[in-house]
């Protein structure tokens, strides 16, 4: 599967249920799991900011991964699963790649290093480092994590054979052009944008897909977005952004994870056992963010 078949349509960037803190658990995943795909997502990122990622052992990566994998795939006729092993060094980050073999991702995602400021031909030499793990490399620019991927980056890493697409979420719109002008050097380099704000922006800019982490909680909506878009509904999809911009503010009640996941334990689809230091959501702000995102309960997930 080339890049851009592989970022089209509606990617999860998987939450990571648990059964207990810090305990990411398949089983816990597989209602959630069936609900996105009930609701027309394509393919799913395992471990990234939304998935807790870096707060994991590799030894708790390889159960989960392959399980989630193995249940997507059956519930979706081999929709497409990517495993991110974002690490704060490269020899960390392809043992966690090896940590996922199991699960036969369809690509890997990697970011720059996190931790360190590191130049950019240190970051290109850890994109590089991949080029002999024998799985696609999706690279991933999240400023707010790891280094930012200059232009010069980006224009090195995306030209690398085993790289095939990019996700950005950057949220600058004037560097995501800069990123689907260098991704279209080549025909089979797909671009994700990961902006939840700019979403409709991004499809505007020629990104092949979303992975927006709100459609954990809203999938139907984001899937509509991108098909009304696709469908040259531009107003539809216009609509669609303003209630995703809604459905944003819960993180306004209590930022990041902890805020999703108890609201997905509100509806029966993951508990809401987050990985250390996060803690979940207290009793107040559970009561916060199920007010505030009453009034939108239609676009938001159900059990099946």
């Amino acid at each position: 599967m080339n890049g851009r078949d592989l970022l089209s349509g509606v990617m999860v960037p998987l939450v990571t249920p648990m059964s207990a803190p810090g305990e990411p658990s398949a089983a816990a995943a597989y209602d959630l799991l069936d609900a996105l795909a009930a609701a027309g997502a394509r393919s799913l990122m395992l471990f990234g900011s939304n998935g807790e990622g870096p707060l994991l052992t590799q030894a708790s990566m390889t159960e989960f991964a392959a399980g989630v994998a193995a249940h997507w795939r059956e519930r979706t006729g081999d929709g497409p699963v990517l495993v991110n092993v974002t690490a704060a060094g490269t020899a960390e980050a392809l043992q966690r790649a090896d940590a996922v073999r199991l699960a036969e991702p369809d690509a890997v995602v990697v970011s720059p290093p996190i931790y360190f400021r590191h130049r950019d031909d240190e970051v290109v030499a850890h994109f590089a480092a991949f080029a002999g793990l024998g799985v696609p490399v999706v690279a991933y620019n999240v400023p707010s994590y790891s280094v930012p991927m200059t232009p010069a980056v980006l224009d090195e890493v995306l030209a690398m054979p085993h790289v095939v697409g990019i996700k950005d979420s950057s949220g600058d719109l004037a560097l995501f052009g800069r990123i689907v002008a260098a991704a279209r050097r080549r025909p089979d380099v797909g671009v994700s944008q990961g902006s939840e704000t700019q979403l409709v922006a991004g499809l505007e800019a020629g990104a092949d897909g979303i992975v927006p982490g709100i459609a954990n909680l809203a999938p139907v909506l984001c899937a509509e977005l991108y098909d009304a878009f696709r469908s040259g509904r531009t107003s539809d999809a216009d609509a669609a952004q303003e209630i995703a911009d809604r459905v944003l503010a819960l993180h306004t009640v209590r930022r990041g994870v902890p805020a999703v996941k108890a609201v997905l334990a509100a509806r029966g689809l993951c508990p809401p056992h987050v990985a250390a230091p996060f803690v979940p959501a207290t009793p107040d702000e559970r009561a916060g963010l199920l007010d505030l995102l009453r009034p939108l309960d239609a676009h938001l997930v159900t059990a099946r």
